[in-house]
C-alpha cells in the first residue's frame, strides 16, 4: 500500500497555509497563497483547490496518495461543517465541507482553528503522549481547544472551548467583550486586553516608561515589567491571575493531564508563565491539580496546519 499523506490548510483571512503531513504528524511540505475573501466563498474554495493540487504535485507524491483533508478556520464552525460565522472571511452559513469534498473529490473535516491547533499540539507538539488537554491561543483574542482521550470536544453544536468568552472578571471591573458580554477573559489576558490596559494606565497619567512609546505592544508590556515598571508588572499580573484562574475553573470540570499556551502573548515566557503556574495552584486542590502541568506550545504557526492535516486522521 501506497504511503498516505493528510493535507492541512489553515485559513486565514489574508493568507491560506496548506501543508502535507505524514500519519505522524511530521509536517514535510508547505505553500502559501491569497485568500482573496473579496470574491466570496466560491473564489476562496477554488483558491484552496488550487494550492492543495499544486503543494501535491509539487511533492514526490501523487493525488492518490492523499487520505484527506483538513481546514482550520477563526469562527463558529458546527460538526458538520457548516461555518456559521467567519467574520474575518465575510462569511456566514457556508457549507465548506461540502463544498470542498465537491471540489477535490476527496474526503474533507472543518473545524474551528483553535480546536485545531489543540489537535496539532497533541498529535506532534507539546501533548504527545498526553490524551486530555486544555489549549489556550492567546493572540488577538483567547482561542481555546479541548482534547479529551485524544479526540475534540465539540459540544452538542460543536461550540465547546470557547475559552475566552468565559466571564472571569467581577461585575464592577468588567468591560464589554466584543461578543457582546462583560467580563470575558479576552478582555484582560490577550494581547487586546493587555494593550487596552497599558493604554487605560498611561491616559488615566499613571507613571510607567510605556507612555513614552507612539504604539503599545503586548510585548512592550512585557519587556517593561522585566526592568521592574510597576504598571506593567501590574498589567500582568492581571492577565496571568485570570488565566490561572480559569484553567482552576477548567479543571475542576474536565480534569485535562495538561495546559498547552500558544499564540503570540505565549512567547512572553517565563514572566508569564510562572504567574499562571502559581495561580493555578492557588485556586486548585491537591486532588485536582496533581500530575497536572502548564507549557508552551511547541509548533508555533504550523499549530493550525499540523492540525487541520490530522482532523481526518483522528476521525473528529
Amino acid at each position: 500500500m501506497s504511503e498516505q499523506i493528510y493535507i492541512g490548510i489553515d485559513l486565514g483571512g489574508t493568507t491560506v497555509k496548506v501543508g502535507i503531513c505524514d500519519s505522524k504528524g511530521k509536517l514535510i511540505q508547505t505553500y502559501e497563497g491569497p485568500t482573496e475573501s473579496e470574491g466570496g466563498y466560491e473564489q476562496v474554495t477554488d483558491n484552496i483547490t488550487t494550492y492543495v493540487k499544486k503543494i501535491v504535485e509539487d511533492s514526490t507524491f501523487s493525488w492518490d496518495n492523499v487520505a484527506g483533508i483538513g481546514a482550520g478556520i477563526a469562527g463558529f464552525v458546527d460538526k458538520n461543517g457548516l461555518v456559521k460565522r467567519a467574520a474575518n472571511l465575510g462569511w456566514d452559513n457556508v457549507q465548506v465541507k461540502e463544498i470542498l469534498e465537491e471540489k477535490t473529490g476527496k474526503p474533507v473535516t472543518v473545524n474551528n482553528d483553535a480546536n485545531v491547533a489543540a489537535l496539532g499540539e497533541v498529535w506532534s507538539g507539546a501533548g504527545v503522549g498526553v490524551s486530555d488537554v486544555i489549549c489556550y491561543t492567546l493572540g488577538t483574542g483567547v482561542g481555546g481547544g479541548i482534547i479529551i482521550e485524544n479526540k475534540i470536544h465539540q459540544g452538542f453544536n460543536g461550540m465547546a472551548g470557547e475559552i475566552g468568552h468565559m466571564s472571569v472578571v467581577p461585575d464592577l471591573e468588567a468591560i464589554q467583550c466584543g461578543c457582546g458580554q462583560k467580563g470575558c477573559l479576552e478582555t484582560v489576558s490577550s494581547a487586546t486586553g493587555i494593550i487596552r490596559m497599558a493604554k487605560d494606565a498611561v491616559e488615566r497619567g499613571e507613571r510607567t516608561s510605556l507612555s513614552l512609546l507612539d504604539n503599545i505592544t503586548a510585548k512592550d508590556v512585557f519587556d517593561a515589567a522585566r526592568v521592574n515598571d510597576e504598571v506593567s508588572i501590574r498589567i500582568v499580573k492581571r492577565a496571568a491571575y485570570y488565566l490561572g484562574r480559569s484553567m482552576s475553573m477548567l479543571a475542576f470540570v474536565l480534569n485535562p493531564q495538561r495546559f498547552i499556551v500558544g499564540g503570540g502573548v505565549s512567547k512572553a515566557g517565563d514572566i508569564l508563565f510562572d504567574q499562571i503556574r502559581e495561580n493555578f495552584e492557588k485556586f486548585t486542590p491537591d486532588a485536582i491539580k496533581e500530575g497536572v502541568d502548564i507549557v508552551p506550545a511547541t509548533l508555533g504557526n504550523d499549530a493550525g496546519i499540523v492540525g487541520a492535516a490530522g482532523l481526518n486522521l483522528f476521525k473528529v
